[in-house]
């Protein structure tokens, strides 16, 4: 559990409202103040799982990493209580390939993946790439929110509303290299001025705290 606790402290951290279920006593303990609930029981036990309401839940997460067994059995009674999205942790290309079969959406291997760059996935299902810069600072590539389609960055005030600088806009352009000939999409990168105009289409290039990072909309 100790990758799982720390991905809970992640995402407590981004203000999201974590519940912790583990078999051992001692661990839902250890974690217990840290989020918004910790429950001891069986995660293989639909009918638990529903008196916790855990089909109710945005994503789940299944980070159990010496049992695998008991991790496929869990994936498969959060797909059929109903859960709408699961993340499963595997140890190995096969173990992700089942865990995939029995209904995990998506899968970890957590050689590849740190927590926090879990928690960052979570809070902003929009986020394309994401770079650590150091301790507490990240650069992400996300596409735009909607909240964010058509305005100017100088209405957006990104700086001083969520504590972030958007350094670069990716942004797809069509290129006519002649009149005669027919016009074809490039990508582009370019440095966005106040006057700026954010499309629905751009991939916005970010840098800020990764606590702001978190914060920004999702949609």
């Amino acid at each position: 559990m100790r990758g799982g606790k720390r991905l809970a402290r992640a995402l407590t951290a981004a203000e999201a409202e974590v519940v912790a279920i583990d078999r051992d006593a001692e661990l839902v303990e250890q974690i217990r103040d840290e989020v918004t609930l910790a429950v001891r029981l069986d995660s293989t036990d639909a009918e638990a799982l529903r008196m916790q309401a855990v089909q109710d839940v945005d994503v789940a997460i299944v980070g159990i990493g010496e049992d695998f067994e008991s991790s496929a059995l869990t994936v498969a009674t959060l797909k059929e209580i109903g859960v709408k999205r699961i993340i499963a942790r595997a140890n190995s290309d096969i173990q992700a390939k089942i865990l995939e079969k029995v209904g995990a959406d998506e899968v970890a291997l957590p050689e590849g993946e740190s927590a926090l760059r879990w928690a960052h996935r979570l809070m902003l299902p929009n986020l394309k790439q994401y770079v650590e810069l150091g301790e507490a600072h990240s650069m992400i590539y996300m596409a735009a929110p909607r909240r964010f389609h058509q305005q100017t960055l100088k209405d957006l005030d990104l700086r001083n509303k969520f504590g972030v600088n958007l350094i670069a806009i990716e942004r797809t352009v069509s290129v006519q290299a002649d009149p005669d000939s027919p016009a074809v999409s490039k990508r582009t990168v370019t440095v966005p001025t106040a006057d700026t105009t954010i499309l629905p289409a751009d991939v916005l290039i970010l840098v800020g705290s990764n606590e702001s990072l978190s914060n920004l909309p999702s949609e």
